[in-house]
């Protein structure tokens, strides 16, 4: 009796005790979300407008100055977990996290906010992820996406996000993938400097992350990545360095290491590229909690704020100072980078006012559909199946454990909480309305699925990833650096007042083919009805061989935001025709691949991926880079370039004719890639250096523009730290996808001295 009693005692008292917690939280929550955005506005009105750096520096310099070592200390850390872990637990109440903070100055705080499907404070609009963007190659769209998260982030208060993720997908087994633009750097560089720029518009800091390599995700706190300094500079860098042209305020470094060295610590990455190389003049961040481990190295390598909270820096970093192990003058000048950057923003003037109920406006969910359906890749249909015709369906099938699932993409630190997602079933309910009837089983029966393909028109499989069996990979500090399956375990937290357990999971992908109950109803889906669907989920590639015959045809719908559903049933029926590109190659088989194991502790990135290593190596992909089908066709003809000889301080104009030759109007995105096979180093057989996406009306023809700077066809000789253009004959080559057989191919001679 007294053991029962003793049991529901302490019951009793932990569930005191939750709830006690929780009304801390509430409440330090509640005052951190009131008091720190009225620092921002007092600060704000403080400064005289528009201060120029050269103004902005000399500001910074004077306030430094008349900062106690306490002050300039509580510049370069974040105040604290709680809103991250909040925000967490109640999706939807997010609210910035804040570094940096003067009151007696005027200084503002940081607010920073994550990305980047959008803002992740309070309830915002969910765009579709970075790959699915990527994936509609057009710029003007990705602007206009920018312009919505600029105006979503000041609107909730934070002046700070997080979303600029410019990493390499080496491999497609990449946990993050989703986040990023993808293989190729020309296309994330591109696709990361339009949002950049839009973003910052609106007085907004953009921080460009994770600097560098981080292209792994379960071993990221652990591996450490062996790397040439050529490959480095050419393969994984020259995105990050387009974001600090097109005025990166900020960098996050990554958590793994480069060479043995963390990148949070790393000299060479955070100093010697970044700031000599560069010319970068914001500050560094560093990932998360796990970021940096020492403090002197930390500073001394250039990293100038600990994010969420101190850890290393903090009073650990004001006795390395006191002690002289760390001189007080580097802290000072990362204290006037942090400040003089803050300023610039601060006093710049805003285009217009922010009012709260710009966070998921009308307009940014319509324009969140837009973009899903301009990112969604027709890779097959054969004999013209899609478009469905809306006359002609009177009974679909939507089937798969993915059917009715929302999914946007992972619950990491890039989940973005909109007032509602329309999953694939509920979107073709609400086009199809009251004229079809759209039957749904979730895959679990196979039966089922059997029987309503065979009384359906058509079926639609959804398949591909949930949300935690990809993306970041959260776990509690003792299983940060799994050595292999049996170690990777997910982080579940449950408190009496929570109806389920809050869970991350995540990691990278490893087999890169869907799952075994995906594959069965593919199987029983297309056995029952041959007029079959498959709509791919997910922020990366599947591999495929084992069905991609047996169905007719295949859409890469990606994680596509809050109204996927909706964008998802008008590319079906055809109110929207397809224009999406893959960034990504999809291989045969993984034997196509570089070498990849989640749980390395050390791995090496050679020179060669994607569509360099399948050129490299004759490989026939699955689906080249840049692939992807429409309900119309397209021919290219007429590829001239405007010189035969170029100086190595000019530009290659190029131009080439297309033509939409079918009966739809249509988006095509015209490729120019550029060949090297006359180089005496080596080199990728081409890459990727100009892309315009061209509306047409059927029988349209237009001549689109098309130019390279001859800068960037430059290569790294690590030996003289120094780029080197080749006087050589180069290759044009222009067309729909990097599949050989489908590019125009003319040339041009780049002239081994400069014009006078």
């Amino acid at each position: 009796m007294l053991k029962r009693l003793w049991k529901i005692l302490k019951i009793g008292l932990l569930g005191v005790a939750a709830i006690l917690l929780l009304v801390v939280a509430v409440v330090g929550f509640w005052v951190h979300r009131q008091l720190q955005p009225q620092d921002v506005t007092a600060a704000r009105a403080r400064w005289p407008k528009a201060m120029t750096f050269e103004t902005a520096d000399r500001t910074a310099l004077d306030l430094v100055s008349k900062m106690t070592l306490e002050e300039k200390i509580g510049q370069m850390s974040g105040s604290g977990m709680a809103p991250a872990i909040l925000s967490a637990l109640f999706r939807g109440t997010a609210a910035p996290v804040y570094a940096g903070a003067n009151e007696r100055l005027g200084i503002p705080p940081l607010a920073f906010t994550d990305g980047p499907r959008g803002v992740i404070c309070g309830r915002s609009t969910a765009f579709p992820v970075a790959m699915a963007r990527a994936a509609t190659w057009d710029l003007e769209l990705q602007r206009r996406v920018g312009d919505a998260i600029g105006k979503e982030t000041r609107a909730q208060g934070a002046n700070y996000w997080g979303g600029l993720c410019l990493n390499i997908v080496r491999h497609p087994s990449m946990g993050r993938a989703q986040e990023v633009y993808g293989e190729d750097p020309w296309l994330t560089g591109e696709m990361g400097a339009a949002i950049l720029e839009a973003v910052e518009r609106h007085n907004v800091m953009a921080c460009a992350k994770h600097f560098a390599l981080n292209s792994m995700e379960t071993a990221r706190f652990k591996n450490s990545v062996q790397i040439d300094e050529r490959t480095l500079r050419e393969v994984y860098l020259p995105q990050f360095r387009k974001a600090v042209e097109h005025g990166a305020a900020s960098f996050m470094s990554a958590y793994n290491k480069v060479r043995g060295e963390w990148c949070g610590e790393n000299r060479h990455l955070l100093t010697a590229v970044l700031r000599e190389d560069w010319g970068f003049r914001g500050f560094v961040t560093s990932d998360w909690i796990y970021g940096v481990y020492d403090g002197k190295r930390g500073v001394q390598a250039g990293l100038d704020v600990e994010m969420p909270q101190a850890k290393v820096y903090g009073e650990n970093l004001k006795k390395l100072v006191e002690t002289g192990q760390v001189p007080q003058v580097e802290v000072d000048e990362s204290v006037r980078r942090i400040v003089r950057t803050k300023l610039e923003y601060l006093t710049r003037e805003d285009p217009q006012a922010y009012p709260p109920d710009l966070a998921g406006a009308p307009e940014h969910a319509a324009l969140s559909r837009e973009v899903a359906e301009k990112g969604m890749v027709l890779l097959k249909n054969e004999g013209d199946m899609l478009p469905l015709d809306k006359a002609k369906i009177r009974k679909i099938a939507v089937v798969g454990l993915l059917a009715d699932d929302g999914a946007t993409g992972d619950h990491g630190s890039s989940n973005v909480t909109p007032r509602y997602v329309t999953s694939p079933l509920k979107g073709l309910r609400d086009y199809l309305g009251a004229g079809a009837a759209v039957l749904h089983a979730n895959g679990a029966d196979l039966a089922e699925v059997g029987r309503l393909a065979t009384e359906a028109d058509a079926v639609v499989v959804v398949a591909g990833t949930r949300w935690d069996e990809v993306g970041e990979y959260v776990t509690d500090e003792e299983g940060l650096r799994p050595n292999g399956p049996s170690q990777k375990r997910p982080l579940v937290i449950k408190l009496p007042f929570m109806k389920e357990p809050f869970v991350m999971s995540g990691g990278d992908r490893v087999p890169l083919s869907l799952k075994p109950r995906d594959l069965s109803v593919i199987e029983a889906a297309v056995k029952a009805n041959p007029r079959c669907v498959v709509s791919l989920v997910g922020g990366s590639v599947f591999t495929m061989e084992e069905w991609k015959n047996r169905v007719p045809a295949i859409v890469m719908a990606w994680y596509a935001g809050m109204e996927g559903g909706h964008a998802l049933a008008r590319v079906l029926f055809g109110d929207v025709n397809p224009s999406g590109k893959m960034p990504l190659t999809t291989p045969k088989d993984e034997s196509q691949l570089p070498f990849f194991d989640e749980y390395a502790d050390t791995i090496e990135y050679g020179p060669y991926h994607g569509y360099t290593l399948a050129d490299k190596k004759g490989y026939e992909p699955t689906y080249p880079f840049g692939y992807g089908l429409s309900y119309t066709t397209y021919s290219y003809r007429n590829l001239k370039v405007a010189s035969p000889a170029v100086a190595p301080d000019g530009k290659v104009e190029v131009t080439v004719e297309v033509t939409n030759t079918g009966s739809r109007v249509g988006e095509e995105v015209a490729q120019l890639y550029v060949g090297f096979e006359g180089s005496k180093v080596e080199r990728p057989v081409k890459l990727l250096r100009a892309f315009a996406k061209v509306a047409l009306a059927p029988g349209e023809t237009k001549t689109v523009p098309l130019s390279v700077a001859v800068k960037d066809l430059a290569w790294f000789d690590a030996q003289k730290n120094a780029w080197q253009v080749e006087p050589m004959t180069y290759g044009v080559l222009v067309g729909p996808s990097s599949r050989a057989r489908d590019l125009l191919k003319a040339s041009f001679r780049v002239l081994a001295v400069a014009a006078p």
